[in-house]
Formats: C-alpha cells, structure tokens, sequence
C-alpha cells in the first residue's frame, strides 16, 4: 500500500473557543486560518454521532509554520462538557510543546493571559543532547502546555 500521509492539526475542545483561541494567539503567536467554522447539519451529526449538533471554531497555524499543521479549536454547542478534572498524566493526549527562546518571559505572558503555572522551572543537563529549561503550565480552560528551551 503506497500511501501519503500528512500530520495536519490536533483539535482541542474548548468551553469558549474565541477566549481561548486570543490566549494562543497572545502568547504563542498562533495565526487564525480564517474563515471561522461554523459546522451544522445532517452531515456534521452523522460524522460526530450527536443529534443537532453545533461546532464553532478556528484553526491556528502553529508558530513556525506557514500552512500547517494547525491548533483545531472548537467548542461543541449546545451541550459542552468536561468530563472530569484534567490532570497531566491522564490517559490520552496530554500536552501541547512550545520552543521557546525564554522559557520565563514566556511563563509570564501566560499567566498574564489567565494561564497558571503547574509546576517549577526546571534545568537539566541532557549529556549529548544540551541544557534543557522546561516548564508545565495551564492554558485559561485547564488544557496542558510545556514550554521548553533546548541550549546545546
């Protein structure tokens, strides 16, 4: 079987798409891939299984790409649940990873964006590899991130 396979996005579900989607935007530098969606109909149902659903959204270009792959964010109307308390080791996707230049100047745009922090800066020496500056934090909606700096 020859086929071509491209990465494209990953979607996160939000409880405010628009809130959340400005806190990428502010903070990582995300780009809006316009136009927004606004996805209803029979089609929509049969593909997510739920009767009369509704989903608005946006994809966002990550930082350092031009066309891809992308941030899905989308919010499921008119019944939006969070099933149970989000913790970084929960079964399943666990995080989103940033490179960034400076790990605390970008931890502190985030917070100032109503994101916290989960847990210490850490450095550590990875031997062939280089210094490592790494932290966990928490988007506005609870969603984790790592931001990291790799100095070899």
């Amino acid at each position: 079987m020859n086929n071509n396979i491209k990465y494209t996005h990953t979607n996160l579900i939000a409880k405010d798409w628009k809130r959340l989607s400005e806190f990428y935007i502010n903070v990582f530098g995300c780009k809006p891939v316009y136009p927004e969606r606004n996805l209803s109909g029979g089609w929509i149902e049969k593909l997510t299984g739920i009767d009369n659903v509704k989903i608005c959204g946006v994809h966002l270009v990550l930082p350092g790409y031009e066309d891809g792959p992308t941030l899905e964010i989308f919010e499921y109307q008119p019944d939006n649940l969070r099933n149970e308390e989000n913790k970084i080791n929960n079964q399943g996707f666990g995080h989103i990873a940033f490179h960034v230049d400076s790990v605390e100047a970008v931890l502190a745009q985030l917070i100032e964006h109503g994101g916290e922090q989960l847990g210490d800066i850490v450095k550590k020496e990875m031997e062939g590899v280089g210094l490592l500056t790494v932290v966990y934090a928490k988007d506005p909606e609870g969603n984790f991130i790592e931001i990291q700096n790799w100095k070899k």
